[in-house]
């Protein structure tokens, strides 16, 4: 089947991220970065492309993303997917020599920090890097040598110094061309220094505070005074970093799941920077539960298939017994592994990462037209429709205890959700919590207008809700003379699980019975979860909106300048409502004829 790109973009998303392209056997034509995935992606199907661009296209079969929190990580990653996997589009192949790296010498006795760009490491030493900006590693090194006094001479000058430099006088260098140092002494601080470049600052600092304690404890308070400085120049470096990678080795799992399809995604994170993501679709034909099944994945994983274990195993979902699984793998790995999903910081960018890319992938996955098709075809079959249907429009009420009620209305076709047909009702002059006159309001609001002549008729009208909704939407259709659109109304079952759901098809007396796997199911119940969704936000978005604004915003005269002169004069809301109107009046700009207008307001 030719890859849709049509549908394909449609659910894409507009992050940063790498993408790879597949042929029909599955391997790699293609890996590129983009700052937005869609509109890069996009540009590959128009009609302005060389020849080569367009030989390479014709080819692909599949297109997989992995999202990034930066353009910064997905060219990190784009160069280390183009040399593990060597695909045969990437015919300029970046080599290292486009990165600088920071060289450490194990053939001097006083080596330097070195700015280096190097083809390929040699033996020669240690190689920190790569690093995306020579900037930012210029400006590191300039702060090693403040912090830590690390020669950066030539070796040719250094071999041929008989006094101390510049860089001495303004301690910038311990001289250790002059012998003004020893070699253990400056073999430690370089190894401070590298260990700040690795990320290990915090443990750096706790080492010069210790270091710093002893001396003033011999009376050495020249000494004490110097690693005083280091430490509070450290600390001031660590306010500065965005990201802490100290022991960032991890593989985070996270798995996301809709009716009759799963996804989890795997990221492998070394030394604080993303290598990596791979995504399974597991089968769950025993239904487990979201916890079960990451936890006989993540088992599989590394017990089933002899991976590299790293230090940390993040999840997205509490699994049943971690203890047991920490265990297996720290015996596997012959040191202590660390399973966990509760986690801080930048460990929670990262499951928030992966959740995105096993959200991405997944809808990617259930908008493939061959799965929707056969959804479609299914449901056709089960509602012994003589036709495909074509538009399946679904209705869900939202509120928090009857506050702020809006309606909404989702729209699918034979191409997915087609969002540009989605729409919310914000529900007025019902009483609080009655769902049935709120569904009703909606539906004649939006059938009326079908009525007249405006809009596109569903060929399936779902109902999010018990018999009493189905009955509002029957009664609605009949009065609007729509009675050809086929009902069917999706009440939750008794314990509220998937796949448990009641189905009343045109009448409450009729009902549909469908398999828990049943395709059709699985596209009434995405159907509905969306419908959900999109109710869940506006309704929030009204809520929030409410209990924003202000009460002085409803006041004939009050307009923004006069609110921001009364809640400065006040201090707030709370001083304005305990104002008398004498005091109203002493605010700038507020009459006395304003100021009990304002009072009658606040106070009635």
């Amino acid at each position: 089947m030719p890859f849709d790109s049509r549908q394909f973009l449609a659910n894409l998303t507009q992050a940063p991220g790498v993408y790879h392209m597949l042929d029909d056997q599955g391997d790699t034509l293609y890996v590129g970065k983009a700052k937005r995935l869609k509109a890069r992606l996009a540009s590959y199907f128009r009609g302005t492309l060389n020849a080569k661009t367009q030989a390479m296209v014709s080819r692909i079969a599949d297109i997989q993303v992995t999202v990034t929190r930066s353009e910064t990580e997905a060219l990190l990653l784009e160069q280390t997917l183009i040399k593990e996997l060597r695909p045969p589009y990437n015919i300029l192949l970046r080599d290292d020599k486009s990165y600088p790296f920071v060289f450490v010498s194990d053939r001097h006795p006083y080596p330097a920090l070195e700015y280096k760009r190097a083809r390929r490491r040699h033996g020669d030493g240690r190689y920190l890097g790569p690093y995306t900006s020579s900037g930012a590693v210029r400006e590191s090194l300039s702060l090693m040598q403040k912090i830590f006094r690390i020669r950066n001479c030539e070796d040719s000058v250094f071999a041929h110094r008989t006094r101390p430099c510049l860089q001495y006088q303004i301690q910038r260098c311990s001289a250790p061309c002059v012998g003004y140092i020893s070699e253990t002494d400056y073999r430690r601080d370089l190894e401070h220094a590298v260990m700040c470049l690795e990320g290990k600052s915090e443990a750096v600092t706790r080492e010069l505070t210790d270091a710093m304690e002893r001396a003033s404890q011999t009376l050495a308070f020249e000494e004490a005074a110097r690693l005083r400085d280091q430490v509070q120049q450290l600390r001031q470096l660590q306010q500065r970093q965005f990201v802490d990678t100290e022991g960032g080795d991890a593989d985070v799992f996270a798995l996301a799941s809709r009716p009759g399809a799963q996804c989890i995604s795997v990221l492998a994170v070394r030394q604080g920077r993303l290598l990596g993501a791979r995504h399974h679709t597991p089968g769950n034909g025993l239904d487990l539960a979201p916890e079960a099944l990451l936890d006989d994945f993540v088992s599989q994983y590394y017990l089933g298939q002899g991976r590299e274990i790293p230090r940390e195993v993040i999840t997205t979902h509490t699994l049943p017994d971690p203890n047991v699984l920490e265990s297996a793998l720290s015996t596997r790995a012959e040191r202590r592994v660390r399973v966990t999903h509760s986690v801080r910081g930048h460990r929670s960018q990262w499951l928030e990462l992966a959740r995105t890319n096993a959200e991405q992938h997944l809808a990617s996955q259930l908008a493939n037209q061959g799965e929707l098709d056969r959804r479609f075809a299914t449901l056709q079959d089960a509602l012994e429709l003589s036709e495909m249907p074509e538009r399946l429009e679904c209705f869900d009420i939202s509120h928090s205890q009857g506050e702020a009620t809006v309606a909404s209305c989702v729209v699918f076709d034979r191409n997915g959700p087609r969002k540009s047909d989605y729409r919310r009702f914000n529900i007025d002059g019902v009483s609080a919590g009655d769902d049935y006159a709120a569904m009703r309001q909606a539906l004649e609001r939006r059938f009326r207008r079908l009525a007249e002549g405006e809009g596109a008729t569903p060929d399936i009208l779902l109902v999010d809700g018990g018999k009493g909704q189905l009955n509002q939407a029957r009664d609605v259709l009949a009065e609007l003379g729509l009675a050809r659109i086929r009902l069917l109304g999706v009440a939750k079952g008794t314990t509220r699980k998937a796949g448990l759901e009641t189905l009343f098809l045109e009448t409450v007396d009729r009902t549909l019975d469908l398999d828990a796997t049943s395709p059709a199911l699985h596209l009434v119940q995405h159907v509905r979860d969306e419908a959900h969704r999109f109710a869940i936000t506006g309704h929030r978005t009204r809520r929030d909106k409410t209990r924003r604004s202000s009460t002085l915003e409803g006041i004939a005269g009050v307009g923004p300048k006069r609110r921001r002169e009364l809640l400065r004069f006040f201090g707030g809301l709370q001083g304005v409502k305990q104002a008398s109107r004498e005091e109203l009046a002493r605010v700038p700009g507020i009459s006395s004829a304003l100021a009990e207008t304002i009072h009658r307001a606040l106070h009635g």
